[in-house]
């Protein structure tokens, strides 16, 4: 029988690499070393304590049967540390360290690199955005978890992603024996269906249910998806039981996620939702301010304003269009003016001023809701006027730069306080009715279409 022991062995060496996949076979499988056979038991040995018990559980069903497969008279199959008895006791002082060092690194193979811009000194904080960067600043000096999970959401290039890279560089520095894990939703779901391809996902589970923090990216990506949604729960679960933190963004708020399980909203506001809200003008010029001394430029005060009253969709596109004309005039060689400013950026100029304007919103409204809209400037206060009135509101609030003072004179001089009350209304209806919920984004999408 030990002269068939070897050929049998590479057989089933090909099929546990056929099966697991060249990664789980590299790291766990290849390193067996088949020693001999004992009383119909077949002996592989391992050079750690560590690997051995990662292998017995994983692996061991799945080896005995295939090597039952091979020779019938194999009845167990052990798996032992190399060497004598003094050097089984030295890999098992090593086995907590070598676990470290595997854990290590599948964390550097699964975190997404680091934009080295992306630090609190360069966030520039504002009214809008104060609140999260705050609870953004706490969370990564916290000796402590202060809330759990922190969910950041809000628009497009507003910030979302730079506070968590902060999160994620400050912790490091500060800390940088904890394990810091941060990627996007979207690789989140990769890295488990390879998991599944591979057969793999017990390792899955360990990579991301060890780390100190995790942080993901864009969590709307996974609404929908149900079985990525399923192990991000449990991964969720997990790592809060275990007090250790998780830090979240999205596009929306959990309770307005569509597509994502209502367990799921549930566990994800939790701790502190903050929402950053779309920039001001005067959050918009401190920005632009920064980003101009960062590009060692001189732009007059004139063009720094221009910008930021006309480009304010998002900060992602004013920093572009700043870039754009640094870049333009060093090129041609000429001095930043207002003049060449609205010559090079026509094309997003022509598109912010294509923007809708509180005189849409409110025809828009009154169509969809069947009134006059001749209703949106009157005193008069029944509900079937008064409650489109103050979507109105909320809808000029959401997709204008206007103020609240100037959104009130817009709806027949009302003050600012009755503008804040119907965006709070508006908000607290969203979350309550499904129904109405959908109604303000069908009236959200045709005015931005």
């Amino acid at each position: 029988m030990s002269e068939t022991l070897p050929a049998q062995w590479a057989r089933i060496r090909s099929r546990l690499r056929a099966e697991y996949g060249e990664a789980a076979y590299r790291s766990w499988l290849k390193p067996l070393t088949l020693s001999g056979t004992s009383d119909e038991v077949v002996q592989l040995t391992v050079p750690t304590r560590f690997m051995r018990d990662w292998v017995e559980a994983q692996y061991g069903e799945r080896l005995l049967s295939l090597w039952t497969g091979e020779n019938a008279s194999i009845k167990n199959v052990d798996i032992l540390l190399e060497g004598s008895a003094a050097a089984q006791l030295v890999e098992s002082q090593a086995a907590t360290m070598q676990a470290a060092a595997v854990t290590e690194a599948r964390q550097a193979d699964i975190s997404a690199p680091l934009d080295p811009r992306f630090t609190f000194d360069n966030f520039i904080v504002g009214k809008p955005n104060e609140l999260a960067f705050a609870a953004a600043r706490r969370v990564a000096e916290a000796a402590t978890v202060p809330f759990n999970p922190l969910f950041l959401y809000g628009g497009v290039g507003l910030g979302k992603t730079h506070l968590l890279h902060a999160i994620a560089w400050h912790i490091r520095k500060r800390t940088p024996e904890r394990r810091v894990v941060y990627l996007s939703a979207e690789k989140f779901m990769y890295q488990f269906i390879r998991a599944l391809r591979y057969k793999d996902t017990v390792a899955f589970k360990e990579q991301f249910r060890s780390v100190d923090v995790l942080m993901i990216d864009d969590v709307q990506f996974i609404a929908g998806k149900d079985n990525t949604q399923e192990e991000f729960f449990h991964t969720f679960n997990a790592l809060v039981d275990q007090n250790h933190q998780v830090i979240i963004s999205a596009d929306k708020s959990p309770n307005d996620l569509e597509g994502m399980e209502d367990r799921m909203k549930s566990r994800l506001g939790w701790g502190l939702v903050a929402d950053i809200h779309p920039t001001t003008y005067e959050l918009r010029l401190g920005i632009l301010q920064v980003k101009a001394e960062q590009l060692e430029a001189e732009i007059p005060p004139k063009v720094m304003e221009f910008l930021a009253h006309k480009i304010t969709s998002n900060v992602r596109e004013l920093e572009g269009a700043l870039n754009r004309i640094v870049a333009y005039a060093n090129l041609v060689g000429r001095s930043v003016s207002l003049e060449g400013t609205q010559e090079v950026l026509h094309d997003i100029l022509r598109a912010n001023d294509r923007r809708v304007t509180i005189e849409e919103i409110q025809k828009r409204v009154a169509e969809h809701y069947n009134i006059r809209q001749s209703e949106m400037y009157s005193s008069r206060r029944a509900r079937a006027v008064a409650r489109p009135r103050q979507v109105a509101m909320y809808l000029s609030k959401q997709l204008t730069s206007r103020s609240l003072p100037e959104i009130g004179r817009k709806f027949g001089g009302r003050d600012h306080t009755t503008v804040m009350h119907a965006v709070r209304k508006v908000e607290e209806l969203r979350v309550t009715d499904n129904s109405f919920a959908e109604d303000i984004e069908l009236l959200r999408r045709m005015l931005e279409g």
